[in-house]
């Protein structure tokens, strides 16, 4: 089970009342640096800006590839660990808009992870040291400490043929 918080609303669906729990300066402003790293070629100036504007905690030699989408509205709920990859076009999201409610959720990625292209990881998830995630995943649990996983859904890809 992922670990959220849960925020239930009333009226029309949680994504019409964002800017309740988000205020709009910071989400144009998050916005703005998201793209500019998306598109960096250069990973220190991609880490910098995820650190010291996002408030996220990333890890020494941590590399993000071209196009990786980090949540826009909470990416301070966001750690990677020393010397993990989040692969080409990666979307890590730290909350969920729903209908009648908002959650939100730490992403807690260690060290020495490699995470395949394409990938989504849910808010509220751990995935643990040295694990492997393929591409194309969706991370919606925790994922164990040198774990090989993939897929939609998640399974463990240890000894698959």
């Amino acid at each position: 089970m992922r670990n959220v918080e849960r925020y239930p609303v009333e009226g029309p669906n949680a994504l019409w009342q964002m800017y309740r729990t988000v205020s709009r300066f910071k989400a144009v402003r998050n916005f703005i640096f998201i793209q500019a790293a998306r598109y960096c070629p250069s990973l220190p100036v991609k880490n910098w800006i995820y650190r010291n504007v996002l408030g996220m905690k990333v890890g020494r030699r941590t590399a993000f590839a071209l196009m990786v989408m980090v949540d826009v509205f909470f990416p301070e709920r966001i750690e990677v660990g020393d010397n993990s990859i989040i692969g080409y076009n990666t979307t890590i999201l730290t909350h969920e808009y729903l209908i009648k409610e908002y959650r939100l959720g730490w992403v807690r990625i260690g060290h020495g992870v490699l995470i395949g292209a394409n990938t989504t990881i849910l808010p509220g998830v751990t995935i643990g040291d040295g694990a492997v995630v393929a591409a194309g995943s969706v991370v919606h649990k925790d994922v164990q400490a040198g774990a090989f996983v993939g897929g939609n859904p998640l399974r463990d890809l240890t000894n698959r043929t």
